[in-house]
């Protein structure tokens, strides 16, 4: 019995090493480990990469260049820009790849790995090194790995399907979709035709944009940034609904906008029209194609002119004022209140006395609060206030003035046309502000 019992544990370890010989040698099973858990399938200097031919089978292969400048292109299957970061992002992606394991395939036939006819190809050319071409078979049984080898290596490696997804790029994935291809913060200039008027944003001397036509007219910042932001986010909609046909829907709508940007890349166009509730363009950038586009563009642009336009009267924001001089005058008998506040260090004085600190901010935040409801041309009458504030360590100096009108103030800047019509509930804070200022130590009444 005994002896019977030890022939048949033989017969069942002798089935087993069989099973585990065969499924170490099929194609289905799981691949053996080698002494480095990680092995490099291929390794590339990113620097000296010149080249990068991607063929996904059934597919036209696209080929990208880089330029003597570092700069990738499109090559085939035709001649377009590259997105730079796509492209860098698959050359990173092989510097290195490696493997999961290395498969013990001694000798097998390549087809069992669906690596006779490979179902992505990669060409990567380096300088002065011989060309390496990366190849990808089939998925492996668990569906996470997939097959892979380098052209003119026997090993058959297991890497992880998401290194074959990363690098099996698209032509429309590694173009450049951009149609303004211009930095936001570098644009100086952006002219907007639209609905028949025309305006056109400029930096000025200190890098800040205004309205330059009609005007000119200081410019709300942020909703000048969020137009420059929106054009250079404008991409192609390769994918969409109607962007089969966007040539002709392009034709067939309706100009919406025409905008220019002038930046140091040089100056670019782009056209925008609307056909029933979608967006098409054109751009000097992207050759005589129209493309589907999301309304990002056009909601930016979809205000009118006022709302670009700065409403705050002062431009001192929070930088904190070395000076204030205040004068606020009664209408009904032309008596006048004076203020002429000077700060040192973190202190403020007014005629030789040190002031109350916290008085002193309530009169800058009511000042710096100071909004505009709308706009005006006309109606300005004798001011009954006057005040200068200087910032920036004093290289800001700005003056104005504000009158009654009615049941609302108008406030002028010095040396500008714009009339700000300011709420008359501001004033009458603004003035209270001015009446609590009071010196360091007395109590608050």
């Amino acid at each position: 019995m005994r002896f019977r019992g030890l022939a048949i544990a033989c017969v069942v370890l002798l089935a087993l090493s069989g099973v585990l010989y065969w499924s170490g040698h099929h194609k289905k099973s799981t691949p053996s480990s080698t002494p480095n858990n990680s092995p490099v399938v291929l390794k590339i200097n990113p620097a000296s990469v010149t080249g990068i031919t991607i063929a996904d089978k059934g597919v036209a292969p696209v080929t990208l260049r880089k330029s003597g400048a570092g700069v990738w292109q499109i090559t085939a299957p035709r001649q377009l820009p590259a997105d730079q970061q796509t492209v860098k992002d698959v050359v990173s992606n092989l510097s290195p790849l490696n493997g999961e394991r290395v498969i013990e395939n001694n000798g097998a036939d390549l087809v069992e790995f669906g690596l006779a006819r490979p179902s992505v190809e990669l060409d990567v050319t380096e300088k002065d090194h011989a060309a390496q071409k990366l190849l990808f078979g089939d998925n492996t049984p668990t569906g996470d790995s997939a097959y892979a080898m380098v052209a003119g290596d026997p090993r058959v490696f297991t890497v992880y399907a998401f290194n074959k997804t990363d690098l099996n790029k698209t032509l429309d994935e590694l173009r450049d979709t951009r149609l303004i291809t211009a930095d936001p913060e570098k644009m100086s200039r952006i002219d907007v035709k639209k609905g028949g008027q025309t305006i056109v944003f400029g930096r000025n001397s200190s890098g800040n944009w205004e309205i330059q036509q009609p005007g000119p007219y200081r410019a709300d910042s942020m909703a000048v940034d969020g137009v420059a932001d929106a054009l250079s986010g404008v991409r192609m909609n390769l994918t969409g609904a109607g962007s089969k046909e966007a040539d002709s829907n392009f034709a067939q709508g309706a100009p919406y906008a025409s905008i220019q940007v002038t930046a140091p890349v040089g100056t670019q166009t782009i056209e925008v029209r609307k056909n029933k509730n979608n967006y098409y363009a054109k751009s000097t950038v992207a050759g005589s194609d129209a493309y589907l586009i999301d309304s990002s563009i056009a909601d930016s642009l979809n205000k009118p002119l006022d709302d670009f336009r700065n409403k705050t009267v002062f431009d001192f924001s929070y930088n904190e004022p070395s000076e204030v001089d205040l004068t606020l005058t009664n209408g009904k008998n032309d008596a006048s209140q004076s203020w002429y506040l000077k700060r040192s260090g973190d202190e403020w004085w007014l005629d030789g006395k040190k002031m109350d600190a916290d008085s002193v901010e309530d009169v800058i935040s009511a000042l710096r609060d100071l909004t505009a409801t709308r706009f005006a041309t006309t109606g300005f009458t004798k001011p009954t206030i006057e005040t200068t504030v200087i910032s920036n360590n004093g290289s800001l100096v700005e003056k104005v003035s504000i009158a009654k009108s009615g049941q609302t103030y108008l406030a002028k800047r010095a040396n500008e046309p714009t009339l700000y019509v300011l709420d008359g509930g501001a004033i009458e804070g603004l003035r209270s502000a001015a009446e609590k200022v009071r010196p360091a130590g007395k109590p608050h009444n």
